[in-house]
């Protein structure tokens, strides 16, 4: 049978586009350093897939590449002020529930976010619940009222 009649199964036709945020792609230090090591790694993922004809593993890396791609060329690093008034981008916070438990989280890029380490995503409801608030403030989170107790300003090592 000739192979123009062989239909080959590869999910590289199917694969679709990773989303890409439309909100304003801000990032620390940190997160635009963490772009440009997924750019490597996916460039590296690529040339292996390449060199070992893995059509499957060159369309995922091709795809990783052109969202990692597209994220680094709109990035917008933005460093806390060193003092301010009203928690923004890039800040850590340190909130205490009425029984005394605290909890700390540093406002990041959407592409850092990881709320089990504490970072999240400056577009998310906790995030712009805490944005513009100062210490002393009382937020309400799906846990509950919390008051802001402290607010730490530097930025986290690249």
């Amino acid at each position: 049978m000739s192979r123009a009649f062989v239909k080959e199964d590869s999910g590289a036709d199917t694969l679709p586009e990773r989303p890409v945020s439309a909100s304003r792609n801000l990032v620390t230090r940190r997160g635009l350093a963490l772009i440009d090591a997924e750019l490597a790694r996916q460039r590296e993922a690529l040339a292996a897939a390449g060199a070992g004809g893995d059509r499957d593993a060159v369309a995922a890396a091709s795809r990783e590449l052109r969202y990692w791609s597209a994220r680094r060329s709109n990035a917008e690093p933005v460093d806390p002020p060193p003092a301010g008034e009203a928690i923004t981008f890039g800040m850590a916070v340190t909130l205490e529930d009425p029984k005394g438990g605290r909890r700390t989280f540093r406002i990041v890029g959407e592409d850092e976010a990881d709320p089990a380490q504490g970072r999240i995503g400056w577009v998310s409801p906790v995030a712009r619940g805490l944005t513009g608030k100062w210490i002393g403030d009382e937020v309400v989170l799906p846990a509950g009222a919390m008051e802001i107790v402290a607010v730490d300003p530097r930025p986290e090592e690249a």
